[in-house]
């Protein structure tokens, strides 16, 4: 079920309506069959996944509590990694390294015997993965008690708004809400409301309208040129960036409107002043689970500078992987590793030979990143290496002909218009902080409705971020 559906419409008013009409002890029961139903309503079969995980973690965190001895407690723990871990690789990972082992076998002339499996990927199996793991991390580190309430348990997995794309919340955050009596409040209801159709506004009006052009360019990359390769990877930056924060600004509403918080998990990302800055506002949630479980356990920085870049290599690398299990999503962590090794080995020499100029040192620093981010992304949004080195050359070309069916991408000036005035609306619109009981929230709700319904792109697509 998309948020950006007539679907998720009924069912949201449906399970608001119900959820403050009933009594708070039946609530977590109303919220895991909802969020059931709408796991269910993409592929009903794969509930017995998530249902799989969710008792072996439950019964791993009662175990990794009560146990006292450090290596049975371990046990445990690595039990409960791999039950995780095997899913996702089962899953998500199986074929891609089975076609991976039969090029290899291939050329030393051999024969890989294993079989292509027949599967679908699981949708949002990464995020709510992840979120399980928190669980019996926290657990094993002594930062969270283990929930004994099964069905409280499984809501934390499942919590609808964020069980498909995020963001990863922590346990911590999210166990002891689901035990709080909710009560239907104006403030939460207005600032719910302003969060869900802010996401629909960069869902519908701008993520969808540049993907009408960036669709095209990548369909067709031999028939375009330099003009409209560098719109496309442009537009691809912003819409990816709408896309999923759109997606988590929705999460984030439904949830306050019944009361419960979720953790902000974009912070104007392309303001940032390097990629490390970057990587401090993007898919915070995700950054800072590789930060915690995988990089400061390596050691983090607090070691030397070789085991430093080492450290941030596999996060980086594994990130990447977690995305897709495609070689051009590694490549795209691998370039974001590459950034900050380089700005870590060069530091010292860009402080000296490098002047400031105030606040223009500050705008170049943010052209400079949205441009390596932007590189970047060619990887993660092209289907192979095929196709994304076919977009670096059409960059390079210097191809500048006027060839209006070539700069448009096929699409026409109309849609090039609305295009650039969906991005200037985005830059512009003063999205406002909720404020108790000011009538701005109720102006930017109409104000922001309006244009979805006017300018927002017919039809209804998918979210980029289910794919992961």
């Amino acid at each position: 079920m998309l948020f950006n559906s007539i679907e998720f419409l009924f069912f949201f008013i449906v399970v608001t309506t119900a959820f403050f009409l009933i009594p708070h002890k039946f609530r977590w029961f109303l919220l895991l069959a909802a969020s059931s139903y709408f796991y269910m309503f993409f592929k009903p079969v794969y509930i017995l996944i998530l249902a799989f995980t969710i008792i072996i973690d439950y019964f791993a965190g009662i175990l990794i509590e009560n146990e006292h001895d450090k290596k049975r407690k371990k046990i445990f723990l690595i039990a409960s990694i791999v039950s995780n871990i095997g899913v996702l690789a089962i899953f998500k990972y199986y074929n891609f390294f089975n076609e991976n082992l039969t090029v290899l076998a291939n050329s030393l002339g051999a024969e890989n015997k294993f079989p292509v499996l027949e599967i679908l990927l699981p949708i949002g199996l990464s995020f709510h993965t992840f979120q399980a793991m928190s669980y019996t991390f926290e657990v094993y580190y002594g930062r969270q008690k283990a929930e004994k309430h099964l069905g409280i348990y499984a809501l934390y997995v499942m919590f609808y708004p964020q069980l498909v794309a995020g963001p990863i919340e922590r346990p911590q955050h999210i166990l002891p809400q689901l035990y709080q009596k909710k009560y239907f409040t104006y403030e939460n209801a207005i600032a719910g409301l302003n969060l869900i159709a802010l996401g629909l506004f960069k869902k519908v009006v701008v993520a969808d309208r540049l993907a009408i052009y960036v669709n095209s360019f990548y369909s067709d990359v031999e028939g375009a040129n330099s003009i409209s390769a560098f719109f496309a990877v442009c537009f691809f930056s912003i819409q990816i960036y709408c896309d999923f924060s759109g997606y988590s600004d929705i999460a984030r509403g439904t949830a306050r409107f019944m009361g419960y918080d979720l953790m902000i998990n974009f912070n104007n990302p392309y303001s940032a002043q390097s990629i490390s800055d970057f990587w401090n506002r993007w898919h915070i949630s995700l950054s800072t689970w590789f930060r915690d479980y995988l990089y400061i356990p390596l050691g983090g920085s607090w070691v030397p500078k070789w085991k430093w870049i080492r450290n941030l290599t596999i996060v980086f690398l594994l990130s990447g992987l977690w995305h897709g299990a495609n070689w051009t999503f590694i490549v795209w962590g691998a370039l974001h590793s590459a950034y900050l090794i380089f700005a870590i080995v060069t530091k010292d020499i860009r402080n000296k030979i490098i002047p400031s100029f105030g606040v223009f040192t500050k705008y170049v620093n943010h052209i400079i990143v949205f441009a390596l981010v932007t590189f970047a992304w060619i990887f993660f949004r092209a289907e192979n290496f095929e196709k994304a080195n076919m977009v670096i050359l059409k960059l390079l070309s210097f191809d500048f002909s006027i060839n209006s069916s070539k700069i448009f991408a096929h699409q026409g000036p109309l849609n090039m218009a609305l295009t650039f005035f969906s991005i200037l609306l985005w830059l512009v619109i003063p999205f406002p902080r909720y404020r108790e009981n000011s009538y701005k929230n109720l102006i930017f709700l109409v104000f922001i409705t309006i244009l979805i319904i006017t300018l927002g792109k017919n039809g209804t697509t998918e979210f980029i971020y289910f794919q992961f």
